[in-house]
């Protein structure tokens, strides 16, 4: 019995975290219908997310091939959910539980210190618990020390990091109402500092007519569709034809190839973003609900897109700049005798917009392009000294993509070899 409960309930992640959110339902006293709706949904959501990793996985392994072939190295293409999902497979339950005693730290940290955050990104609890796992148990901490451990130290990143940023914060949105939650915070604050040392807060980015023709890189989907693409394309161009369509296509032609393989890693990223939607979607009500009755004057943190509204054009500035400088990263990396990452879009587009608009708010346009400029790099440098930190994991095409993940990754690491 004891067996059963331990490897397959609490042993299976999907379960788990339906637990968790089956718990929060019943505290807040949820009638029948919403409650086993949200459990299910939970549930649900990991199988979803799981699907979209083997389809989006599929696609990182054909474009790592043609990169490998095309340039003679291995091109790896940072995505959160991409990592995540592929490391459920080997640390799922300890994730799991990381990510929800994580969640009750940051509510006890919240009540009894000055930090009242309450970090509400609830995907990016559940990557950094994931990353978290994987160091710690690639370092060779398993079991209970491992669980405590984990969810002291995302507890504790869980109100330091809003804590650093709610200065620039308060310059952006002009109150202390909300935080931001998200754990491309180092890259946030590089950005804000560097604008304040650097730029002209009065010579504002939404003083810019910025062209309608831009737009379209506000629906993620469509911009990872043209981004890949784009990317596909250029690398299928230096890898050739004849070992595509020889190697790789069974014979379909390599640019209809290419772009169907650009369209599919869009889907697979689509379906795992609906995935992790699913599950936080019933997680974190659940934790908000328990939080509010135990945490007085406590501030929600909030994903990175909610400063989106007050720089539109510091957005666009940042995402483009930040790519440009995962472009030039790719030329730099060999130079440091480190493995090529290709600017993902995923990352850049978020952390690059956010890092714009903290850039913005302290330094103008040139704080905008400065700030996001550096935020580049450092999804660039930081992933790629942070895979071999992550083991076996750190072969599968893909890594974690923003700037938290790398620093709190490579500290760990480092600490994890001193004590061994």
């Amino acid at each position: 019995m004891l067996d059963f409960l331990m490897k397959d309930i609490l042993g299976t992640p999907a379960i788990l975290v339906g637990i968790f959110a089956l718990i929060g339902l019943l505290l807040q006293k949820k009638n029948a219908a919403e409650t086993v709706s949200g459990t299910l949904k939970t549930i649900m959501g990991f199988v979803i997310l799981s699907g979209g990793a083997n389809i989006l996985v599929g696609a990182l392994d054909i474009f790592s091939k043609m990169f490998q072939h095309a340039f003679r190295i291995q091109g790896v293409i940072p995505n959160n959910e991409a990592i995540v999902a592929i490391a459920q497979k080997t640390f799922g339950s300890e994730t799991a539980l990381i990510m929800v005693f994580g969640m009750i730290v940051n509510i006890i940290l919240a009540r009894v210190t000055p930090f009242k955050y309450i970090f509400l990104t609830g995907h990016h609890t559940l990557f950094m618990a994931c990353l978290i796992s994987a160091v710690l148990a690639t370092g060779g901490i398993t079991g209970v020390p491992l669980v405590i451990i984990g969810s002291i130290i995302l507890g504790l990143l869980m109100v330091i990091s809003p804590a650093i940023l709610q200065p620039f914060v308060r310059q952006i949105t002009g109150s202390d109402d909300i935080a931001v939650g998200h754990f491309g915070s180092f890259g946030y604050f590089v950005a804000g500092f560097l604008g304040k040392v650097f730029g002209n807060k009065e010579r504002t980015t939404e003083e810019i007519k910025v062209p309608k023709s831009l737009g379209f890189l506000r629906d993620t989907s469509v911009a990872v569709s043209l981004t890949m693409c784009i990317l596909f394309f250029i690398v299928a161009g230096f890898a050739g034809p004849a070992f595509i369509e020889k190697e790789l296509s069974g014979g379909t032609n390599f640019l209809v190839f290419s772009f169907m393989q650009s369209i599919t890693f869009a889907a697979g990223v689509y379906i795992i973003l609906s995935g992790v939607r699913l599950i936080i979607a019933e997680i974190v009500p659940a934790f908000k609900g328990i939080a509010d009755k135990f945490v007085k004057d406590a501030k929600p943190a909030l994903d990175c897109p909610t400063v989106f509204p007050f720089a539109p054009n510091a957005v666009i500035i940042g995402f483009l700049t930040s790519f440009v400088a995962g472009l030039v990263s790719m030329f730099l990396l060999p130079l440091f005798h480190l493995k090529v990452i290709v600017p993902g879009l995923v990352p850049h587009f978020f952390t690059g917009a956010a890092a714009g608009v903290f850039g913005n708010a302290t330094g103008g346009r040139r704080g905008a392009v400065i700030g996001s400029f550096a935020n580049g790099l450092l999804i660039s440098f930081l992933p790629a000294i942070l895979l071999p930190v992550l083991g076996s994991l750190g072969f599968e095409g893909t890594t974690f993509g923003d700037a938290d993940f790398g620093i709190v990754g490579i500290l760990l690491g480092y600490l994890m070899k001193l004590f061994s």
